[in-house]
């Protein structure tokens, strides 16, 4: 068995498109206004590879997961990402009070960040196409696409949050990062009860 590049780049081109418009990249995007950004990617980063080996070692398998407790859980927590982003005194402080206010421990971060891409990722498209990949093409070769294109994602999220913090006051941020989660989550319920 010989390591195919093509399979590599065929996965990286196919999971990236997929994620590109995933809650996932929001939610890494809202994450990095209010959290050290480094931080949010290691953790984001984490769990998007201990999804790619279950997929890629799991195949199809994952797909029978209970999808509505996965979807619950995974509003529940989407719901409590905007909570924390909304929660905010308003915008009447000054933005350098604002800044002081980052959740700064690696540890809280990368948990945070972790968590919340490892729950709802569960049977997302990209897994179950990073599965089906794994079958066609090779495990290591669609283990190294999937895992670098749901990387290269995040980070791009992650510098976009960057972006905007530095030139949008970060009240403002928060609020619409907040109203996106909460959105998320609303999206998340809709999509258990409509099939």
């Amino acid at each position: 068995m010989s390591f195919d590049p093509v399979a590599v780049l065929t996965a990286f081109g196919l999971i990236f498109l997929a994620e590109l418009p995933d809650k996932t990249m929001f939610a890494s995007l809202a994450m990095g206004t209010r959290m050290r950004p480094l931080y949010v990617w290691f953790g984001t980063s984490s769990a998007f590879i201990v999804h790619v080996v279950l997929a890629v070692s799991a195949g199809s398998v994952l797909s029978l997961l209970p999808g509505t407790l996965v979807k619950l859980v995974s509003a529940a927590l989407f719901a409590f990402g905007a909570f924390m982003l909304l929660r905010g005194e308003g915008p009447g402080e000054d933005d350098a009070d604002e800044a002081g206010k980052i959740i700064k421990g690696f540890w809280p971060v990368y948990t945070t960040a972790f968590m919340a891409v490892f729950i709802s990722e569960w049977g997302d498209l990209t897994q179950i196409t990073t599965a089906n990949l794994a079958a066609t093409n090779g495990a290591l070769p669609t283990a190294v696409g999937s895992a670098l294109a749901l990387m290269t994602v995040s980070a791009l999220a992650l510098l976009a949050g960057r972006f905007l913090a530095k030139r949008v006051p970060l009240h403002l941020i928060q609020r619409v990062g907040g109203l996106c989660m909460a959105g998320l989550a609303l999206w998340t319920l809709i999509e258990v009860f409509t099939g």
